[in-house]
């Protein structure tokens, strides 16, 4: 699972970590990876909170070919993608070596006008591919009740598939770097995980 978007700052980080345990607490031997070579910030969440789910860093452009080297043995891999716009070859490569994607989205006129370029991409990766991924919104930080969760899912799934689990605005989320995670399936998380593996591929564009 590639998680992807366009600017930092978009809750990718966050997805990819709670995405990552919760497929550990469904019994899969998983790895996560860090892909970005500024921050690093799921490989230091993962020192921080003394997570027993390894991460490794690997910010590098062929990612797609190195990545069998580190996941023998493994079922299930997590790629903490960079900001597109600062390396677009990484996340190109992230995207390649992904049988789905994710795409996290605030309910915003912001990130909702960054998904068109994200797709693009995706899009654009989809010709070098054997085989299609599965390429899906998830919401986060939506207000509970409020209607742009409605008005912003409705309008993303006019370009991709949206996933109907919302991750609401939580302080567990906000604050929860450098903390352990624990409990993930019983998550938005967990849902969006459960829904996303059922899902069949389709055309991304």
């Amino acid at each position: 699972i590639a998680v992807v978007n366009l600017k930092g700052g978009s809750t990718k980080t966050t997805t990819a970590a709670y995405l990552l345990h919760a497929l550990s607490e469904s019994g899969l031997s998983t790895l996560g990876v860090d892909s970005d070579p500024e921050n690093e910030s799921l490989l230091r969440w993962g020192e921080l909170g003394d997570w027993s789910v390894p991460v490794v860093g690997l910010p590098v452009r062929d990612l797609h070919k190195r990545l069998n080297a580190v996941t023998r043995g493994i079922d299930a891999v997590v790629i903490d993608t960079p900001p597109m716009e600062s390396a677009k070859g990484i996340v190109t490569s992230a995207l390649r070596a992904a049988s789905h994607v994710v795409i996290p989205m605030s309910p915003t006129p912001m990130d909702f006008d960054r998904l068109g370029s994200v797709l693009e991409v995706v899009a654009d990766v989809e010709a070098l591919r054997e085989n299609p991924c599965i390429t899906a919104v998830l919401l986060t930080r939506v207000v509970t009740n409020a209607a742009s969760g409605d008005v912003y899912a409705s309008a993303a799934a006019e370009l991709t598939p949206v996933l109907p689990a919302r991750v609401a605005r939580k302080e567990q989320f906000a604050q929860g770097f450098g903390q352990p995670i624990v409990d993930a399936l019983n998550t938005a998380y967990g849902d969006a995980l459960g829904q996303l593996l059922n899902m069949k591929a389709t055309a991304t564009a």
